[in-house]
């Protein structure tokens, strides 16, 4: 199947930032060159500047305050000694000083490191080392990360940025300049990565927010998913500010009620989480439609497959279409989403506009529709490549191909349906989880024999991980409690198991390989 799109060239045999940007070439009539100078001008030119551009709380700031305050920021961080092509990195929750982080070091020509405030201290150091961050601005409770590297608080930036002067000049780069990296993880849980360019989130509202979701001035946007995350920037960030409409800042993961109390003060009417959240807002909600959600006139959803069933239950209740889509770290947004003129549930739509989507066999050969495969997808926003990674660069992108490792079939209406992971990876709240590394830690517990964890749909709809241990006889008292606070104390929250499970044996095949599609089952 092709749709139109943009050609890029192979692999780079190297991933640095100045490779990276040598090799991307694709077509790029009227893109912007420096992001943050751009959106100023544009927000100017539109008359935007009044116009409230994000809200927390009681608390809002307009478009023109924000590149005011961007220009200020930027200041800052050069005094702290940032300039062109140096690393920042921002470990902060949804706030407007990382909106105003982001954009002040995008105007230096400098390039930002989006990274989940909430990953531990080891994951941490990994990523300022792995990108020589020579600044990290972090918010509360970090403050004894990043010991040997400069750092800023994001109490520290918001007090200096009031008085400091605006940058007058943006650092001139073009389309192609590195802006901004993402983690992400590989099928070894191993983080990679993922570099953006100047160009790149002009196109994700392009392609997505104007032309499929049809984003207007008057729109108000709630993503449950964060900033630091590719569907969270797309939503909260590049939306919002690409078409002069606002975006409700959340620090932290909202409840069910606190979405119903948000909705209704701020009038939401874009609404974008991922499955698990919305099955807990139909359990938190049973009963059908309620006039909370009456300005919600859509929902999107993405991040993880959408259970069966759970869809009919989120138009239900919020009398609202559900758009269900696929993205990447890799693609920077959606590259396959459902619209408000092709919706079809049960499937993540069909490809961008811009993008190409095969569905290919193990030797990489299309295959007919029908015919499950592995997804592969070319496009405009695709990353040029993982930064110091030419090797998992080069068997990840393929000719200009991102080799995606998710399973999918494409049915004959040109849709997509989304089968799964190819690889071992587990999907929780739209957030990829190694289970090797979960399990890894659990492993080391003296009455732990064997372990497996995998994503398990709850009652309520909702993917939940769950640890599968077969346990030393007698099992100790206060077993499951103990390897919860195990994984607590190693792990990011969101890689905690919620439950343990104790069993004899794990599925396993005849020459001893995990079946691990039975213990996504729950049952074997």
């Amino acid at each position: 199947m092709t749709t139109t799109h943009t050609d890029r060239p192979t692999a780079p045999s190297t991933t640095s930032l100045t490779t990276l940007h040598a090799t991307r070439t694709f077509a790029d009539a009227g893109a912007p060159g420096n992001l943050a100078a751009h959106l100023a001008a544009l927000a100017e030119r539109r008359d935007w500047t009044a116009r409230t551009a994000f809200r927390q709380g009681h608390q809002s700031w307009t478009h023109g305050e924000v590149h005011d305050l961007a220009a200020r920021a930027a200041t800052v961080l050069a005094d702290h000694g940032v300039g062109p092509g140096d690393r920042v990195l921002i470990a902060l929750p949804d706030s407007v000083a990382w909106v105003t982080a982001f954009l002040a070091t995008a105007r230096l020509g400098a390039v930002a490191v989006l990274v989940n405030p909430e990953l531990t201290a080891p994951e941490h150091e990994f990523m300022a080392e792995d990108t020589e961050a020579a600044l990290c601005v972090t918010g509360p409770g970090l403050e004894d990360r990043f010991a040997d590297r400069a750092r800023l608080g994001a109490d520290q930036l918001v007090a200096l940025t009031r008085t400091a002067e605006p940058t007058a000049d943006a650092h001139p780069v073009d389309a192609h300049t590195p802006l901004y990296i993402q983690y992400t993880s590989g099928t070894t849980g191993s983080p990679k990565g993922v570099v953006h360019c100047h160009g790149d989130p002009k196109t994700y509202h392009d392609l997505i927010g104007r032309r499929l979701l049809k984003i207007t001035p008057e729109d108000v946007t709630l993503s449950v998913s964060k900033l630091f995350f590719a569907y969270g920037f797309g939503n909260t960030f590049a939306f919002p500010l690409f078409s002069g409409s606002s975006a409700v800042l959340v620090d932290r993961r909202p409840t069910p009620a606190a979405i119903d109390e948000i909705v209704v003060r701020h009038r939401v009417t874009l609404l974008y989480s991922v499955p698990s959240a919305y099955a807990a807002l139909v359990a938190d909600r049973a009963g059908g439609h309620t006039t909370c959600f009456a300005s919600v006139r859509a929902a999107v959803s993405a991040g993880e497959g959408m259970p069966a069933g759970l869809g009919e239950q989120i138009t239900a209740l919020l009398g609202a279409p559900v758009l269900e889509q696929i993205g990447s770290t890799e693609a920077g947004h959606a590259f396959c989403a459902n619209s408000f003129q092709h919706n079809h549930p049960g499937t993540v739509g069909r490809p961008v506009p811009g993008f190409e989507v095969e569905v290919r066999d193990s030797a990489g050969r299309p295959v007919s529709d029908g015919t499950s495969g592995e997804l592969w997808v070319r496009g405009p926003t695709l990353t040029p490549g993982y930064l110091n990674r030419p090797e998992e660069t080069e068997r990840t992108l393929v000719g200009g191909w991102l080799a995606t490792r998710d399973r999918a079939r494409r049915e004959p209406d040109g849709t997509i349906r989304h089968l799964g992971r190819a690889d071992d990876m587990e999907m929780v709240g739209g957030i990829t989880v190694s289970p090797l590394e979960v399990e890894a830690v659990l492993r080391t517990h003296h009455a732990v024999k064997e372990v497996a964890v995998a994503a398990v749909t709850d009652r309520r709809g909702a993917n939940r991980l769950r640890a599968f241990v077969v346990p030393v006889t007698p099992i100790p008292a206060g077993l499951e409690a103990e390897l919860i606070a195990l994984a607590r104390e190693r792990l990011a929250a969101f890689k905690v198991p919620r439950s343990v499970s104790f069993v004899p044996t794990l599925p396993r095949t005849p020459t001893g390989k995990l079946r691990r599609h039975l213990v996504r089952q729950g049952a074997w």
